[in-house]
């Protein structure tokens, strides 16, 4: 059974996408904790990270690279921070999050609750971004 984010690669589900290639996807995180977090996915659906071939790995890393670059330019935050959990959902994945010091990347905090243009608007300035 395809996972919620092979639905979404595959546009079965809506997504606000700021980036695909021909191996990754990245979209905006629909529960972030800051305003930006997002996700970068391999096509390939693999469970957890560390199975993925060493060419879906690195091309996966050098996609969150690119777009963490392009988020620097977007949001004021100290740095973008990179946490992949892996737990959440059967699909490896990396978060990417604005953040200004290592509390803001804490999963346990409350979650924003953006509109749909808001979603749009910081979709936007990713992709512009990019």
């Amino acid at each position: 059974m395809a996972t919620i984010f092979t639905k979404l690669i595959n546009g079965e589900l809506p997504s606000y996408k700021v980036y695909e290639d021909d191996k990754t996807f990245a979209f905006l995180d629909i529960n972030p904790i800051a305003e930006g977090h997002l996700l970068v996915v391999p096509k390939k659906e693999v469970d957890y990270i560390f199975d993925l071939d060493p060419e879906t790995l690195s091309h996966l890393h050098l996609t969150a690279q690119k777009i963490a670059k392009a988020m620097d330019k977007v949001f004021d935050c100290e740095r973008v921070g990179v946490a992949v959990v892996g737990l959440e959902v059967p699909h490896a994945h990396i978060h990417l999050i604005p953040i200004n010091g290592v509390h803001d990347i804490d999963f346990s905090r409350p979650k924003i609750d953006f509109s749909e243009q808001e979603f749009k608007s910081i979709q936007q300035k990713i992709t512009n971004a990019i």
